[in-house]
């Protein structure tokens, strides 16, 4: 199997699926013809935002000359085939959004359990990367879950890798979440004991086998320290 874990897959400034670190030159290499994708929602009841974030990645690849013979959506409406969908796709896509909610969704679905023997590729963004560890950890992010004693901070995931990444790092690095730094007060302290990658846009994590390598700016979270362990273009091996 061969995995991009990315924070996110476009171009934040064109739309277009990113470059750097030399993203869509690594994809082309390994895209296969005819391709056959499907795309995994994050949150199986909101249709309208699978359907459009479907559209917006489906659009992205075709401008770049990557075409495929069927693209599909799987959420809510169609789940009971998820086994088969799985089976019969070459490239899954794994949407951004929110972490635990996609968990369960994923959990429902038994994801984990059919890409044991999934010889495609995986692409992961955002949510969808964090999730594609074996275990995941679920930094809060919506309002309430910070302080909330009940919120699961780590989860079970799909065991593509034992690497956590926390994505958008540049973005959120100087967020404020019910009063609390999200890094400072929540990722680090997270961090005992556990090692965290926080990736800005444009880096991922490359997977080919049992090979996996951090491509692209990076920071590693480890007993509660922040620490930055490589740059733009650079090749970190795990």
């Amino acid at each position: 199997m061969i995995c991009f874990l990315t924070s996110r897959m476009d171009d934040p400034y064109t739309g277009e699926l990113n470059t750097a670190n030399r993203f869509l030159d690594e994809l082309r290499l390994r895209f296969p013809h005819p391709c056959r994708a499907l795309f995994i929602c994050s949150n199986p009841e909101n249709h309208d935002t699978s359907d459009h974030y479907a559209y917006v990645t489906k659009r992205m690849f075709d401008d770049a000359g990557l075409y495929f013979e069927r693209f599909d959506i799987l959420d809510g409406r169609n789940e009971e085939l998820a086994a088969s969908l799985v089976k019969g796709s070459d490239l899954l896509i794994l949407a951004g959004g929110h972490v635990p909610t996609q968990n369960v969704f994923f959990t429902k679905i038994r994801l984990r359990d059919l890409l044991k023997d999934y010889g495609g590729i995986v692409a992961g963004i955002s949510a969808g990367s964090m999730n594609s560890a074996d275990e995941v950890y679920a930094q809060p992010e919506e309002k309430g879950e910070a302080i909330d004693p009940g919120y699961k901070r780590f989860l079970t995931g799909l065991d593509l890798t034992k690497t956590n990444l926390i994505p958008h790092y540049l973005d959120i690095k100087d967020d404020i979440l019910d009063g609390l730094r999200v890094f400072e007060d929540i990722a680090c302290p997270d961090s005992v004991g556990r090692t965290f990658y926080a990736i800005p846009d444009g880096s991922y994590l490359f997977i080919n086998g049992s090979n996996e390598e951090l491509r692209g700016e990076a920071y590693m979270i480890r007993d509660g320290m922040i620490s930055r362990i490589s740059s733009a273009g650079d090749v970190v091996p795990l």
